[in-house]
């Protein structure tokens, strides 16, 4: 007698796609749970595809995700109405009712749950409500390991979650939970996995990484360094480059400075969150050094490699932020050798100390003050591409053709640009760079050595 076994979804393969709202951290995140679906025995698709699941992993960084989380619901549903929503991730953690109630979320899952999401589908019949799991944020006290591979050329490598650290206007807290960190191990083996994948980039990140070390269920004593970790990565047979996402300038020492320099994987490449020039401000956020520390960072990068990108995280409109003090982070900037801004417009955050804070700046003057950043954000990166003209860089192009175009980044993240050429895609070539396009990317001719396949 044969007896056949079907799956609790039947004998057809259950189609499941993913929108992933926010930081790198939440994409390497998603890339894992998606792997368990598949492993599971669904089939994998593009979000703007036809699925019997989908699976939105939230941030709630700013408003505006907060915002998106709803038309992302609707568009979900207009390609499938019948279809079954899960709602992950920061947003889920910290308002799960609220998520529950937008119409077509069949299920809610917070911090801890999230990675257990395929044990709490029974079937995909949709709900008449959401139906909600979330955990007190203090049960969010284990670590589980991450890393998602984009688009073919580079992967990001989750070694850290979590923070401990206090700052006035942040949810990350309330919604990850305290700072805890992978083991240096299965750091390193999830890494060798990358490499084996031909993955030529990694990019590290969490929520804090310079804080990486620290273990489980709030064991304050690290076991390992930022400085073990980044040692022990450079080792890593197959890696091509390894790229720090963010890392706060107190945490950036000296000696990981110095160890990148003479590095042979780590790139020339730091994304260092500032938040505000001015020494008032910071001291309002909470955040743990002043601008005196920050010049250090950046004059101690500069000083061991001159040709180094840096990028700065900014907020602006934060209460208590006048006229006067806006104008003191702007000169700040302006003074500073980096490379490129990214702008926040500061936004209110329930269960925050700055949500209830004096000295509310008006919206209007939020966002002018927000362009004129990005504005100068575009003039740095200018200045910045135009010292490295005329210098060899390595580019590591990319996979898409867009607009007859190929593109890339250089070790120092120079964004560069070269007629469509498949037989590029993933590959490391010496390049020089020549000239600055019409759209601000730079053209290059090919140095006559061979591409890196």
């Amino acid at each position: 007698m044969l007896i056949f076994v079907t799956s609790i979804f039947n004998m057809d393969k259950k189609k499941v796609a993913f929108y992933t709202l926010g930081c790198k951290l939440n994409f390497s995140e998603t890339s894992t749970i998606a792997r368990d679906f598949v492993e599971e025995g669904f089939e994998r698709v593009e979000f703007s595809e036809n699925a019997d699941m989908y699976v939105i992993n939230t941030c709630s960084v700013t408003e505006n995700a907060d915002k998106r989380f709803k038309s992302i619901v609707k568009q979900a549903q207009k390609i499938n109405p019948n279809a079954f929503v899960a709602a992950i991730g920061c947003y889920a953690q910290l308002k799960p009712e609220e998520l529950a109630a937008v119409d077509g979320v069949d299920l809610v899952l917070g911090a801890t749950e999230k990675f257990k999401i395929t044990d709490y589908i029974n079937d995909l019949t949709k709900n008449d409500y959401g139906e909600v799991h979330s955990c007190e944020i203090q049960e969010a006290d284990f670590y589980v390991g991450s890393y998602a591979i984009g688009d073919r050329t580079r992967a990001f490598l989750k070694v850290q979650d979590g923070c401990d650290y206090k700052c006035t206007y942040c949810t990350i807290p309330l919604a990850r939970g305290i700072s805890r960190s992978d083991t240096l191990q299965n750091v390193l083996n999830n890494a060798a996995e990358i490499s084996q994948k031909g993955i030529k980039e990694i990019v590290l990140t969490g929520v804090n990484i310079g804080d990486y070390g620290k273990g489980e269920f709030g064991n304050k004593k690290h076991e390992h360094t930022f400085l073990d970790l980044v040692k022990a990565l450079d080792k890593v047979d197959g890696i091509h480059r390894l790229r720090i996402s963010s890392i706060e300038p107190n945490l950036l020492k000296n000696e990981t400075i110095d160890f990148v320099a003479q590095s042979n994987s780590f790139v020339p490449h730091f994304h260092i969150p500032l938040q505000s020039g001015s020494d008032i401000v910071l001291k309002a956020m909470r955040r743990r050094y002043l601008t005196e520390l920050y010049i250090d960072r950046v004059k101690k990068i500069k000083e061991v490699m001159p040709h180094a990108c840096i990028g700065v995280d900014v907020i602006v409109g934060f209460p208590g932020e006048t006229d006067e003090l806006f104008l003191e982070t702007y000169h700040f900037l302006n003074e500073l050798d980096i490379s490129y801004l990214h702008v926040f417009t500061y936004s209110e955050r329930d269960n925050t100390v700055a949500a209830d804070m004096e000295g509310v700046v008006p919206q209007k003057v939020r966002n002018k003050r927000s362009k004129m950043l990005r504005g100068l954000s575009v003039k740095k990166r200018r200045a910045f591409y135009e010292s490295q003209l005329g210098s060899r860089r390595t580019v590591l192009y990319e996979g898409e053709n867009k607009e007859g175009y190929i593109h890339g980044f250089t070790e120092n993240y120079v964004k560069v640009k070269a007629p469509w050429d498949p037989g590029l895609v993933n590959t490391l070539q010496e390049i020089e760079l020549t000239e600055i396009a019409e759209d601000g990317l730079v053209r290059f001719k090919v140095v006559e050595k061979a591409v890196v396949n």
